[in-house]
């Protein structure tokens, strides 16, 4: 599956999970503010599993500090759509969201959730990056992005800081599901690889159990067909309208107080 349509699927899965409104599951419901910056934030690990190419697109979205982890990934995780794209890979994924959000910090103006802001730095920078938010902008734009977002994400986390690994959770399996549905297939049980016998590779089981041990269940065949164009065009919708909500619901709540903090500014002598 094209990396674009990666981050819709996280957004779209993030908006069914936390958003109260019409179509949604409110399976953990939150607030405005964890249902929009939860959505972007779910678009960015539902890339996270390709930080196993060094010319992938969370490669390249902070240079050079990403491109150096993405060499070590590779390099711990055997290669592309191996260890990252298995059950140990996602585990690994979610562990490491779960210690993030757990590291917080006590200051003056209160609790800040820094590892949470961190994580969702380049998440979150990663989303906008596959979603050609910034299309002609450099990396210091994506930097600049990431920072606000991670600023957000440090101030408002800490009382609700459980979302993290659940959207982390939520991304890294929208990703396999994603790819296990192309005719690539993923490496679900890795390190264990386990091939078919040589009289079922010519068989109808072939495209199932694929001969280097991946599973696929190919319904949109190959990564960019149209199947997956059909799909991921409802789905992208869906995530615009649920993101634009609370967006909207957002500006409702503040934009009295922003009128009123510009009102006073702009009656100081």
């Amino acid at each position: 599956m094209m990396g674009g349509h990666h981050a819709a699927s996280g957004a779209a899965a993030w908006i069914a999970i936390a958003s109260t409104g019409p179509y949604a599951q409110s399976w953990y419901p939150l607030d405005s503010t964890g249902i929009l910056i939860g959505a972007m934030a779910t678009a960015g690990t539902a890339l996270v599993v390709d930080w196993d190419h060094r010319h992938s697109t969370i490669a390249n979205s902070l240079p050079p500090l990403s491109n150096v982890i993405a060499v070590g990934i590779e390099k711990a995780s055997g290669g592309h759509r191996q260890g990252t794209h298995s059950l140990l890979g996602a585990s690994a994924f979610v562990v490491l969201a779960a210690m993030a959000a757990q590291f917080q910090m006590v200051t003056p103006v209160g609790k800040l959730s820094i590892g949470a802001g961190l994580l969702c730095m380049f998440m979150i920078n990663l989303a906008a990056k596959a979603l050609n938010l910034f299309p002609k902008s450099g990396w210091i734009t994506n930097w600049l992005f990431a920072l606000v977002m991670a600023g957000l994400v440090t101030w408002f986390a800490p009382d609700q800081w459980g979302w993290l690994p659940l959207s982390m959770l939520t991304g890294v399996v929208v990703h396999i599901v994603g790819d296990m549905i192309t005719v690539g297939g993923v490496p679900l049980l890795w390190p264990i690889v386990i091939k078919p016998p040589k009289f079922l590779r010519k068989s109808m089981i072939r495209g199932i159990w694929r001969p280097n041990g991946a599973f696929s269940i190919p319904l949109l065949g190959r990564a960019g067909s149209r199947r997956e164009w059909l799909v991921l065009i409802p789905v992208s919708g869906y995530a615009m309208v649920g993101m634009g909500a609370a967006a909207w619901t957002l500006a409702q709540q503040h934009w009295p107080g922003v009128l009123a903090a510009l009102g006073g500014v702009v009656q100081l002598p």
